[in-house]
């Protein structure tokens, strides 16, 4: 996952299924790039295959992004930090895109002590908003949509750190 292409496509897969040429089209990239990637993050078990389609005299695969699979964002503390250094960048080219300062929107960094009682609710009501927000996607510029960034990361630190 630590590829921004790859957090980009999950995005736009949560919303909707798409073949490799309509993601391909979405993100301005070559059709071999994005069924490149496709694969990839179908052979880890974050898409799942959401049927296939005509496509002059072809057949073209659509995935979508699976809420509902268990995935692990990294494997070590090395590929943790490559993933956080995609989601920094990911974040970096959506704040370049935010629409004005007065329109709704939150953010918030901290380093913090905290009770663990404290850190098990703030982690449950955030993986719920999470979800909420993922469950409520829809395809890119449908009507009645606003485009939308959501960037979470909450883990527990070294109390040596």
């Amino acid at each position: 996952m630590a590829h921004p292409l790859r957090l980009r496509m999950l995005s736009l897969l949560t919303g909707t299924a798409m073949s490799a040429a309509e993601v391909a089209r979405e993100l301005d990239i070559t059709h071999a790039n994005a069924s490149y990637h496709l694969r990839q993050l179908l052979a880890v078990g974050l898409l799942v295959p959401a049927g296939e389609e005509s496509v002059r005299g072809g057949r073209a695969k659509r995935y979508r992004y699976d809420l509902d699979a268990p995935a692990d964002t990294a494997s070590d503390a090395g590929e943790a930090a490559l993933y956080y250094q995609a989601v920094a960048g990911e974040l970096v080219r959506r704040a370049a895109t935010r629409r004005s300062l007065g329109t709704k929107g939150a953010s918030s960094d901290a380093e913090l002590w905290v009770r663990p009682e404290d850190w098990d609710a703030a982690i449950g009501q955030v993986v719920q908003a999470v979800m909420a927000l993922h469950r409520g996607a829809r395809p890119p510029r449908e009507d009645g949509t606003l485009h939308v960034s959501i960037t979470t990361a909450l883990f527990e630190m070294d109390a040596e750190s």
